[in-house]
């Protein structure tokens, strides 16, 4: 599926706050299909966010866990996405995901940090737990967000990858979220999404 990103951003425009310099802008994103990539570069051109959190499934729609052998089209779909990344003059935290290849992915990233599951970011002052599921985060204490993604489970304090690509907005700690383009939830693999 391809998406038509100009006519995109001409419908949905973009709250102010994400594109003006008031704010710094910490981009969390998660579970990205291949196809979303170029939504992504012109999001982050438009918002120039400083900093990026991937919480994993890189190539989500290579689905490495259940067909390992698809490893070389997922080097090559994570290779597009860290160009991306790690070229938008912002600092990148990338948690591997259940579909995410760690050896791959090391030999992959330039300037991108790898975060454990479970882990706490501190980004100016801010304390961000990371995971791939809410099982990785839930339970870590002292963090005023928890970060992650797989699947479109909601917990106290979090913000999901899955539904939205969230933004946090600093110091005022302001969360916007901006939903992925019409089929995403399809190239995940998703069939059907009920009650959303």
């Amino acid at each position: 599926m391809r998406l038509k990103l100009p006519s995109f951003f001409r419908r949905k425009k973009l709250p102010e706050a994400l594109i003006s310099p008031g704010e710094r802008k910490i981009m969390h994103i998660s579970d990205t299909p291949d196809n979303i990539y170029p939504f992504i570069l012109n999001l982050i051109e438009k918002v120039r966010p400083d900093y990026t959190i991937h919480t994993g499934d890189l190539a989500d729609n290579v689905k490495l866990e259940r067909k390992p052998e698809l490893k070389p089209k997922y080097a090559d779909s994570v290779r597009r996405l860290l160009h991306i990344l790690e070229n938008a003059k912002c600092e990148v935290y990338i948690v591997p995901g259940n579909e995410d290849d760690v050896e791959i992915l090391r030999g992959l990233v330039g300037r991108s940090n790898i975060i454990a599951p479970g882990s706490i970011i501190e980004i100016e002052g801010l304390k961000l737990a990371v995971g791939h599921s809410y099982r990785d985060v839930i339970a870590v204490k002292d963090a005023d967000f928890r970060l992650y993604g797989h699947n479109f489970r909601l917990i106290p304090g979090g913000l999901n990858g899955v539904l939205n690509i969230n933004f946090i907005l600093l110091p005022s700690k302001r969360i916007i979220k901006i939903r992925y383009p019409h089929g995403t939830n399809f190239e995940r693999g998703y069939r059907m999404w009920r009650g959303m």
